[in-house]
């Protein structure tokens, strides 16, 4: 139901202010609002005026508009308020059911994984080992335990699966009428945007404005581009303003200022009470050991291992990793995610309330491995990567991981991929379709790990620049497709999905820019 635009805007300020209320900041803000009393300035007839003044003049206004935009970023806007609390998840009830039985399978995978090995899901670890843990925490990854018995949750293809099957019910034998000409995998009619209408939301990645990402730009000299955009950047980040950073990022962030001006848009500070929040979740790890413990340290051999960008901060992810598994505040998302947390409880404790464990949000640890990866290039704080990585998460990664309706949301994102293909490059998509490779099976695993350990990693910034610009991941099915354009020669010479995969299999020397711009603005629509 919608709601008109006023009773829309109180709900929301009224949502903001409650989320506020509990927060450090309103504490901090009280906290000045005291100090700056006892000023000269601030007179008694006036009082009110000079303490915003006083407030406006100090940076905390600042900090509290910083608090209020990423507030309006990551909770969707509100629902009429009659509107059951099910649809804030996920307002399609069919999107809401695959989603709920996608956990179960995740579930009774893991519990199947307990029964078999023996290992209950969460267990208390004795002392000795608590200490020793605690001894190597910085060094992990000099560990060899034997973890042959441990098998992955899920592979990206299972997932494929699913959401191959979804179907809306209120369309009997897939007659919806404009829908009926897609040939892709995914058969679920949800709007997606046209080339237009991209055009038009990324406005600022069009041919005749400055990017950083491309070297080659006929209107503008790149190193006189960047010269003043970094000069643009410094002042942005002065200004401390989350608005205009995420701005600023969408024609790319200069490598030196990248890890600040994320920050700022994530409005992430890393205050005493944040690197406190840490060490507890770094305690909790240490206490208690939990099944997905082992899931996490498997995946990461795996994949930093075989990774040379990635093995040098094997430690690091471990770190981030198992902190996240514990971190309850990251349940909060779920009151916006089709996702419901799994609830355990701790060994011969079954049913007692105060003994639940809710279960990591996501065992998929492979894809959170590859996105914590890349931030590790920018922090090596491991408080300030922790928070870093969980915003990400939460406003971001999720998506890629969860079944549901919205437009940044996996299933979206396929169906714009191929919908893509088939409107602009219809005789690669049918050739490729006809021999069996069809082309989400070979684009899925890209855009499930945001690209993670497919592009270099100057390019992998530079694109993730563009989500945290636009606060979207739905750049991320036009690169799939402009990498399918791009490639288009070649794969129209395959004749199977084998040939298709190896003529993709390398995306390593890719520049993202060039490949979105023409893609987007030279494409003929």
């Amino acid at each position: 139901a919608m709601l008109d635009p006023d009773r829309g805007l109180s709900l929301t300020i009224a949502r903001v202010v409650q989320r506020l209320q509990g927060s450090s900041l309103h504490s901090q803000l009280e906290r000045q609002a005291r100090v700056s009393l006892h000023k000269p300035e601030i007179k008694l007839e006036s009082l009110k005026e000079d303490i915003k003044d006083f407030l406006k003049t100090s940076g905390w206004e600042k900090k509290l508009q910083n608090a209020v935009y990423s507030e309006l970023n990551v909770f969707p806007s509100p629902c009429h308020p009659a509107a059951p609390p099910e649809h804030i998840k996920e307002p399609l009830a069919y999107m809401r059911k695959a989603q709920g039985s996608w956990e179960k399978r995740i579930l009774k995978s893991l519990n199947s994984m307990c029964t078999e090995l023996n290992i209950p899901l969460a267990q208390k670890r004795p002392a000795n080992e608590q200490k020793e843990l605690l001894n190597k925490w910085n060094e992990m990854g000099t560990d060899e335990p034997d973890l042959s018995l441990f098998r992955p949750v899920y592979a990206p293809k299972d997932f494929l699966e699913v959401l191959m099957n979804l179907r809306n019910p209120n369309y009997e034998n897939g007659e919806q009428p404009s829908f009926r000409n897609h040939l892709g995998l995914i058969q679920v009619p949800l709007k997606v945007k046209d080339i237009p209408e991209l055009k038009e939301d990324f406005s600022e990645l069009g041919l005749n404005i400055g990017q950083l990402g491309i070297d080659d730009s006929a209107q503008v000299p790149p190193e006189f581009f960047e010269n003043e955009h970094v000069r643009v950047g410094q002042k942005v980040l002065a200004e401390q303003d989350s608005a205009a950073a995420q701005q600023y990022v969408r024609q790319g962030c200069p490598t030196a200022l990248r890890a600040d001006l994320w920050a700022l848009i994530l409005n992430i500070s890393n205050q005493p009470e944040d690197i406190l929040y840490y060490e507890q979740l770094k305690s909790n790890v240490i206490q208690h050991n939990l099944l997905v413990d082992s899931l996490i340290y498997k995946d990461v051999k795996l994949t930093a291992s075989n990774d040379d960008y990635y093995f040098v901060f094997e430690d690091y992810l471990y770190q981030v990793l198992l902190c996240f598994s514990r971190d309850t505040s990251v349940l909060e998302h779920f009151t916006y995610s089709s996702a419901t947390p799994p609830k355990s409880y701790i060994q011969g404790k079954l049913g007692m309330e105060e003994y639940a464990v809710f279960y990591p949000p996501n065992v998929n640890y492979n894809s959170f491995i590859l996105s914590v990866a890349p931030l590790c290039f920018l922090y090596h704080e491991p408080s300030k990567l922790y928070q870093i990585f969980r915003e990400m998460y939460v406003r971001f990664f999720f998506r890629l991981h969860s079944i549901s309706s919205h437009p940044s949301g996996i299933v979206s994102l396929c169906l714009l991929f191929e919908t893509l293909l088939q409107t602009h490059l219809p005789q690669l998509f049918y050739h490729l379709r006809e021999i069996g490779a069809q082309p989400l099976r070979i684009s899925f695993k890209w855009m499930v790990r945001a690209f993670s350990g497919y592009l270099a990693t100057d390019q992998l910034l530079l694109l993730w620049d563009r989500i945290l610009g636009y606060n979207s991941l739905e750049i991320l099915a036009v690169l799939a497709a402009a990498v399918f354009a791009f490639r288009a020669v070649n794969l129209m010479e395959v004749t199977s999905l084998a040939a298709a995969e190896a003529v993709l299999a390398d995306l390593s020397t890719l520049k993202v820019m060039p490949l979105l711009q023409i893609f987007l603005f030279a494409t003929v629509t």
